[in-house]
């Protein structure tokens, strides 16, 4: 088969020359680099510069390479190599997928592939706590419950221990860590190990909760968190610490309280306060960056309230499985899990590990744009709160509506509303895709905001299509965008399209979809009441047909 090329090699695409044979060693080593990174492309023949020139002889049965790539490595590393035309030539494209885990050749070598500062990429070796970050991002251990090399329990500060104590009162945790005596609650909290010798050594867990600041600066190098203030690109704040964990987040929030000014709106006989940055998204996000943060790794976690949005950074991308595309509904998978249950357990975090949902209903019940993670990449994620002005009045008929039903919106209802008042009409084609769920899913959302009066529904069932109801936009005094986004009536819609064509003579179905703003299943349904009706006559078939008033032909 013909095939064309990758323009340039990329993390993902690596192309090896094989005028003078390439060594079976040097093509596995590509191959396991390859496959420690996100997995790609081996282009066997094709110079650096991405000219195809051939395979050599040995190496043109490509029938036993899968074979020996897997013999060579361990654990076996799964190829598929295939010929390919490429200028003349015959090239192999060797497919590599991700290793689940790391993988490593016969000899021992372990290597990964990066991309350097230039954006060109390169094999480099694996080091030992690079394995290990590797290994926790799938799952395969969890170094959160694993002993610090060298740490004694003369690492734990007592008065760190009493903060965790008063954290769980304040934060509402699990109240039998209240009655546990310390080394009950080190089992408890998995902050320390039981050694073959009966001794107990604290565990990086222990460490991160209540060890003294001494101890982890020693112990744990790689932990560190900063809180910037940036004004005009003019530095206000800008701070850098080691402090353990429930510290760490008192310190991040009193610096952060100054910054964040609230306004109060009366809602009958209540006031609800509307801050800048939602308390309680702050400290999931804060809370999130500290837990799930990779530890092997040097970097600190950055709070940075900028211009126009707070920004919390934290080393280590996104674990294994979990992506942008399904950050709302997939399974919490912790990179840190005795770290993620202890801070569950004390209350800090959100006991079912949903916490992302409680970040967008910080921003969305405000009015407010979701959540953006779209700066997130391999080496670490970016959360983006921004800190538009909130709508108030939004604010105030959500505040109603959960008061009067007495629960709070589901997320993927604050998600609808949000949408729509940025869209201002919605499908539950649309919205399954912000809500990352299925349109089954959306569907019943929408309904649900229907009958609460708080969404319209326009249209058929099958081209159904939504809008904010009129009792919302009334509530908001913007009468005249309910009646441009509800649009017209069936009537009108009949009016508009015998006008047109009185006007222009004909109309086909596409003219009707732009005229009068509607789905392609609603214009069909339209035109085929009008053509029942014989105030229009039909000519030609399928994407050709047109229509006339009768008599016109």
């Amino acid at each position: 088969m013909t095939q064309r090329l990758p323009p340039r090699e990329s993390l993902t695409v690596e192309f090896k020359s094989d005028l003078k044979k390439l060594p079976d060693r040097e093509l596995i080593e590509a191959l396991v680099c390859l496959a420690n990174a996100e997995g790609g492309e081996l282009w066997l023949g094709v110079e650096d510069d991405s000219t195809p020139t051939g395979l050599h002889a040995e190496h043109r049965l490509l029938e036993g390479l899968a074979g020996m790539v897997a013999a060579r490595t361990s654990p076996a590393l799964n190829v598929q190599a295939e010929a390919v035309e490429a200028a003349g030539v015959t090239v192999a494209r060797i497919r590599v997928p991700k290793a689940q885990g790391e993988v490593a050749t016969t000899n021992g070598v372990y290597l990964r592939r990066r991309l350097k500062h230039d954006g060109t990429p390169e094999c480099v070796a694996m080091l030992p706590h690079e394995r290990a970050s590797r290994a926790s991002s799938f799952g395969l251990i969890d170094v959160s419950a694993q002993p610090v090399a060298g740490a004694t329990l003369a690492d734990l500060d007592p008065l760190e221990r009493e903060r965790l104590r008063q954290a769980v009162q304040q934060y509402g945790g699990d109240r039998v860590l209240l009655e546990l005596d310390d080394e009950a609650l080190d089992g408890a909290l998995l902050l320390t190990a039981r050694q073959p010798d009966g001794s107990r050594v604290p565990t990086l867990t222990g460490l991160l909760l209540v060890g003294r600041e001494t101890s982890l600066r020693q112990l744990v190098p790689t932990h560190e968190f900063a809180f910037q203030v940036l004004a005009q690109q003019a530095v206000r704040f800008n701070e850098f610490r080691r402090f353990p964990l429930l510290k760490a987040l008192d310190w991040l929030e009193t610096n952060f309280r100054p910054y964040n000014p609230e306004e109060e709106l009366q809602v009958g006989l209540f006031r609800v306060p509307v801050p800048k940055v939602d308390m309680g998204a702050f400290r999931e996000a804060v809370a999130n960056a500290l837990v799930h943060r990779d530890y092997h790794g040097r970097g600190a976690v950055h709070v940075r309230l900028e211009d126009d949005a707070l920004v919390v950074s934290n080393p280590g991308g996104l674990v294994d499985g979990v992506t942008l595309a399904n950050l709302l509904v997939t399974e919490p998978r912790p990179r840190n899990p005795a770290l993620a249950d202890a801070m569950k357990r004390i209350g800090v975090v959100e006991r079912s590990g949903r916490g992302v949902d409680k970040i967008f209903r910080g921003m969305l019940k405000f009015g407010r744009p979701a959540p953006d993670y779209s700066y997130t990449t391999a080496q670490s994620v970016v959360l983006r709160l921004p800190t538009d002005e909130a709508d108030l009045e939004f604010r105030r008929l959500v505040v109603e509506h959960e008061r009067t039903t007495n629960a709070e919106l589901p997320i993927d209802s604050l998600i609808a509303l949000a949408t729509l008042r940025e869209l201002k009409r919605l499908s539950a084609d649309a919205l399954a895709e912000r809500i990352q769920r299925d349109v089954t899913s959306a569907k019943r959302t929408l309904e649900a905001l229907t009958e609460a009066g708080m969404v319209e529904a326009h249209g058929a069932t099958r081209g159904r299509s939504y809008t904010l109801s009129a009792s919302l936009y009334q509530a908001v005094g913007n009468k005249a965008a309910y009646t441009r986004q509800a649009g017209f009536s069936p009537i009108q819609h009949e009016q508009m399209v015998l006008s047109y064509v009185q006007q222009h003579g004909q109309i086909k179905r596409a003219e009707v979809m732009d005229l009068c703003r509607l789905t392609e299943d609603q214009a069909w349904q339209l035109i085929k009441r009008l053509v029942s009706a014989e105030k229009l006559v039909k000519h030609g078939e399928r994407r050709w047909s047109f229509y006339t008033l009768p008599g016109d032909d």
